[in-house]
């Protein structure tokens, strides 16, 4: 998805195209990407499309439930999954063992910083639920994460309007 659709989209339908883009973003799908979404999502309300706060809530809201919609998947067939994806490839077992190590070590830490770092972020959830983590830390840790890292991002967006716009060779 490229940044003159995505803004189409924002433009037309405003704050449930900024939640349903963001919640399928926090699912890990591919094409949409947060450093793109975040700042348009910014650049919206700069322009006054929206005010910030409520890009906020919506962004946050919208990568909560992702989240925990990866979170319930790990909790409910995780295990399942992973045992057909060693046998597959036997290779990668040492390196999943190792980040349900950290979650099971860090606990809330392991998933706050993990919200904040690149391709992890989103992926997080799943060794989380397969844990069994304590739903509600895990809720108050993610949404930590997720403020903090959409907060970065669509306040890029906001302060660099659209200058942001010129970088993406958008108008």
């Amino acid at each position: 998805m490229d940044i003159e659709t995505l803004t189409l989209y924002f433009t037309k339908y405003g704050a449930i195209a900024i939640f349903i883009i963001v919640f399928l973003e926090y699912l890990n799908l591919p094409g949409f990407p947060a450093g793109i979404i975040m700042p348009l999502s910014g650049i919206m309300a700069a322009r006054g499309n929206i005010h910030f706060g409520w890009v906020m809530v919506i962004t946050v809201a919208a990568g909560l439930l992702g989240s925990l919609m990866l979170y319930g998947l790990g909790r409910k067939g995780g295990e399942v999954f992973l045992k057909a994806y060693v046998k597959r490839f036997p290779k990668q077992k040492d390196s999943l063992e190792k980040v349900f190590d950290w979650i099971r070590d860090k606990g809330c830490l392991g998933v706050f910083l993990g919200k904040l770092i690149p391709m992890l972020r989103t992926l997080i959830s799943i060794p989380a639920g397969v844990v069994r983590m304590d739903l509600v830390k895990y809720v108050c840790s993610s949404t930590a994460g997720i403020f903090i890292w959409n907060f970065v991002f669509v306040g890029a967006g906001y302060v660099m309007g659209d200058q942001v716009f010129k970088l993406f060779g958008a108008a």
